[in-house]
């Protein structure tokens, strides 16, 4: 296939600006997918995708688009989520592409992840066309929207395309801006073949399905390969593109996007960002790939049975092979067994992630609370990392605790600034500067310490901004705190669980919270429970679950008062007895309680 023939762009955009929508006109345009099969956001696969109307996973399909005339193109499109917690996909497809379309709602305007993807694209080298989308809505702004794109992300937009992806208006202008704007790939077909791993899935009768990039040279069906990173080598079964299903061909030629099947069944011979070249006539360097992605929330998930751990662990290796955005190590807990320890890159992820394992691999899963990883400096000189409450090391071996910080972009209406201020304050942060947008939007720039953001700071901001609010943020470093290592314990023992990491000022609302939380969640035993919330063994909260009681006296009519007392000091000896042997099992529920923590008490 001729180079010069090919394109190949992604979507970026903000949530709900409507990339996977235009994904269905593109391809109802270019005849890729037949009226009959398609479907609202046909590429969005997954099913949480469709029941949540969000695109999770980046999905790459080949197009056919030929012009008035007569020439043909062949267009990879690759459609990207636009939450800020699946960022990483974006930045693997940008990868991939020469060119972005950069979708802004008419309606809204430039927001918080419109800014971040357009400067990952900037920073990629590619080349960025606007489209300014929703424009058959009563409520469009197409010239403000315009002059937001050039003032906040200093793009040209004087020859920005209108359109509406729900209608269709202007798709044919954008097949036409692709063509001429986007550069064809630059590979050499002649040198030997590298192809660029960006995602794969693994199949349970076909083994992995590696999605590739061809940069130079040609895959080809029976070749055999070798993966540069891994250094193991392999026969090509099976090579071919998406349309958006699986297609069979007899090769890729260089620029081509598509996916290779052979046989693998061990899933670490397979890595995202690895190059994979000729066998018999290896590529001298491999390509660049990916910047290793660093987890910014961690939790434990346990098996709710613990026969099924290998089932864990088994599901877990399979699924970071198509989301390489989450990390996994053997973790074991006291009071839950054997299990893991997850790193992602926000609640949300994390959410996805618990649901498809569930989903897609029938497990039935206990999570503990979500945190961030700490800075710990001993006084003995030495600096570790904790990723849970039950590292931390005792109080008196601590000189200092450090925590991760974020900066926030936070775009919101000009009358809701004052009510994202307050939040801020609310959640630590540290201001630094307000940016007026225009008469109506403005920019506010806060550091705030990552756990106040992780929990629920992205829903209070929809709610104070009434939905308005858009946040996008960058990790900047490790500043000290005033933090202390909360205990929970029930029946004088501690659930490690449950423990957790808390600025002081916050440590008794919080413990006050949990424990009432508890007390509801935790059914009531035979005998009297005591939860309480502890710092370096000082108590400063209790709850009381009182215990369940038979009326031992309801036999007795009248007679001798010693009788009575003889019977309730018997059932006191028996209650006394089963608080020093029973067992309180802690509902699943309790280990998310801490997300559900008002925070009203404070």
């Amino acid at each position: 296939m001729n180079q010069e023939y090919i394109r190949n762009f992604c979507i970026i955009a903000h949530v709900d600006h409507g990339k996977s929508t235009l994904a269905d006109r593109l391809l109802e345009f270019t005849k890729t997918v037949n009226e009959r099969e398609l479907r609202e956001q046909t590429l969005d696969m997954l099913d949480i995708e469709r029941e949540r109307g969000i695109t999770i996973k980046a999905v790459c399909v080949q197009m056919q688009y030929q012009r008035d005339n007569g020439e043909q193109y062949t267009l990879h499109l690759i459609d990207t989520p636009g939450h800020a917690d699946f960022s990483y996909e974006v930045s693997r497809a940008l990868a991939a592409c020469e060119g972005a379309l950069l979708l802004v709602d008419a309606t809204q305007g430039v927001q918080a992840q419109t800014l971040a993807h357009a400067y990952k694209a900037v920073a990629q080298g590619l080349e960025i066309i606007p489209v300014i989308n929703k424009i058959d809505l009563p409520s469009a702004d197409s010239e403000d929207t315009r002059r937001q794109i050039e003032d906040v992300l200093g793009l040209d937009a004087s020859e920005a395309i209108l359109a509406s992806a729900k209608t269709g208006i202007g798709t044919k202008e954008i097949l036409e801006s692709i063509i001429q704007k986007v550069p064809h790939p630059k590979g050499n077909s002649e040198a030997p073949l590298r192809a660029l791993i960006f995602d794969a899935k693994y199949d349970t009768y076909r083994g992995v399905v590696v999605y590739l990039r061809v940069v130079n040279g040609t895959l080809q069906k029976g070749q055999k390969i070798l993966f540069i990173s891994t250094g193991v080598k392999y026969e090509v079964d099976e090579v071919g593109i998406f349309t958006p299903n699986m297609r069979p061909k007899t090769s890729l030629s260089t620029g081509e996007v598509g996916y290779m099947i052979c046989n693998i069944k061990n899933i670490k011979d397979t890595k995202i960002g690895d190059t994979v070249t000729d066998a018999i006539h290896p590529a001298e360097e491999p390509l660049p790939g990916y910047e290793h992605i660093k987890p910014v929330v961690f939790c434990g998930m346990y098996p709710a049975v613990s026969q099924d751990y290998d089932e864990l662990r088994d599901a877990l290796e399979k699924l970071a092979l198509n989301d390489a955005s989450f990390e996994y190590k053997p973790d074991s807990s006291d009071a839950l067994g054997l299990g893991f320890r997850l790193g992602f890159l926000g609640l949300l992820h994390m959410e996805i992630i618990q649901e498809r394992l569930e989903r897609e691999f029938g497990l039935n899963l206990v999570m503990t609370m979500p945190n961030v990883a700490y800075k710990v400096l001993k006084t003995n000189g030495e600096e570790i990392i904790v990723q849970k409450a039950s590292q931390m090391p005792p109080p008196s071996e601590i000189d200092v605790i450090e925590e991760p910080y974020i900066q926030a972009d936070i775009i919101c209406p000009v009358e809701y600034l004052s009510a994202v201020i307050d939040l801020c304050k609310k959640k630590r942060g540290i201001h630094v500067k307000v940016d007026y947008l225009d008469s109506k939007r403005c920019l506010a720039v806060y550091q705030l310490p990552l756990a106040e953001i992780v929990v629920d700071f992205y829903d209070k901001l929809k709610t104070c901004t009434r939905g308005y609010g858009s946040l996008d943020y960058t990790i900047i470093g490790y500043r000290p705190g005033d933090l202390v290592k909360l205990d929970i314990l029930i029946n004088n023992d501690i659930v490690d669980a449950l423990s957790v990491i808390v600025h002081k000022d916050h440590a008794l609302y919080m413990g006050r919270a949990l424990a009432s939380k508890l007390r509801k969640l935790i059914p009531r035993q035979q005998f009297e429970v005591a939860i309480q919330a502890a710092i370096a063994k000082r108590v400063i909260v209790r709850e009381t679950i009182k215990p369940i009681r038979k009326d031992v006296l309801a036999k007795c009519y009248g007679g001798d008062i010693t009788r009575k007392r003889k019977l309730l000091e018997k059932q006191k000896e028996g209650k006394k007895r089963m608080k020093q042997i029973g067992v309180v099992e802690v509902p699943q529920e309790a280990f998310m309680a801490l997300l559900k923590v008002s925070e009203d008490t404070e």
